[in-house]
């Protein structure tokens, strides 16, 4: 059992090419996103297991004997399952959450505790376990989407940038971490339709968009190439290969017809600074990114962010090709992380 306090962090993830091109077979190139979630367990004596989720404003309480007479029909196979349908019903019952409690909360209490009920006796931490925590994660992955492709638990165990091509999923040697701002237009935007759109454009118009696609995809097997060699010897003509391969992946998706004013927006704002920009994702409003080249001065990223803050986005600067999952020491957090942790 867990006798002290252990801290973990798991990386955000975006894709850096191939938004829609994969759906229909083609390469996508998915990066870590170094705006992490942090886990803190903590061992207490009152017999009860305590989950609060800030962000989203949970914070329930169970207790553990009642949670452990249900675990045997979590473990029977002894290994990563599939949760089935009787036990997400039995999830739902054990959460006693209310009625009008939001689905986001819901599935969020509900995965936790199938991955609680799955593996807390496993308390296995070591490198050479990111396998399975990465297939744990998918389970969770599942429980709060479905079907999902295995992108986001795979970046997020593992860290760095991945390739993603027709269901199979590798690791780039030597990714190099790469700074960028990070822009939530705050445009909501439905993915399903989204996808659905490009399909149909697909069927109209074939050979004005295949190419498009093919295109696409060309743009990310090129970026994987530069990617490694800067992982080997960077060199600030690399960078410039990077942001004429952004703006041109940018134009494709617009061509696609998943942009979004909000999106040119962005772009025209960051242009205007000699900086690159495209959406992540979906498109249709969400989240862009911006490539920051190294010497590019503080002040210059700091005008920036405040010039996209005023358009009314939500701006923050990070890091991508971020390490995987990790533990920490209390001590070695950044201390705004620390702040929030003592909070709980």
């Amino acid at each position: 059992m867990l006798s002290e306090v252990l801290l973990v962090s798991a990386p955000g993830k975006v894709i850096l090419h191939g938004e829609h091109a994969v759906v229909h077979g083609k390469v996508a190139l998915a990066v870590s996103l170094n705006l992490r979630t942090f886990l803190r367990l903590q061992p207490h004596s009152n017999g009860k297991v305590d989950l609060s989720l800030p962000n989203i404003g949970i914070k329930r309480a169970w207790d553990v004997a009642r949670l452990q007479s249900l675990d045997a029909s979590f473990l029977e196979q002894g290994d990563v399952t599939t949760p089935t349908s009787e036990q997400v019903e039995k999830l739902k019952e054990v959460a006693g959450l209310p009625d009008d409690c939001a689905v986001t909360e819901r599935l969020a209490v509900q995965a936790f505790l199938y991955l609680y009920l799955s593996i807390c006796r496993k308390q296995r931490w070591t490198k050479e376990d990111l396998e399975l925590i990465n297939k744990w994660a998918f389970q969770g992955e599942r429980m709060i989407h479905g079907n999902p492709s295995g992108v986001d638990n795979a970046v997020s165990t593992w860290g760095g940038a991945l390739r993603y091509h027709q269901g199979k999923i590798s690791s780039l040697k030597r990714s190099p971490a790469l700074q960028i701002l990070l822009t939530n237009t705050k445009v909501p935007r439905n993915t399903r339709a989204l996808v659905a759109g490009v399909r149909n454009r697909l069927l109209k118009f074939p050979e004005i968009v295949a190419p498009l696609l093919t295109s696409i995809d060309a743009i990310s097997l090129e970026c994987e190439r530069v990617l490694g060699e800067m992982g080997e010897a960077p060199a600030p003509e690399q960078y410039v290969v990077l942001e004429e391969l952004i703006d041109m992946n940018q134009h494709h998706l617009n061509a696609l017809g998943v942009g979004h004013a909000s999106l040119d927006q962005l772009c025209q704002v960051t242009r205007a600074r000699g900086l690159h920009s495209k959406l992540t994702g979906a498109g249709g409003g969400g989240c862009g990114i911006t490539l920051l080249k190294p010497g590019l001065e503080q002040p210059e990223v700091e005008a920036t962010k405040q010039a996209l803050t005023s358009c009314g986005f939500d701006c923050l600067e990070t890091s991508i090709g971020a390490p995987g999952v990790s533990i920490h020491s209390a001590t070695s957090l950044d201390s705004r992380v620390q702040q929030a942790l003592d909070g709980l």
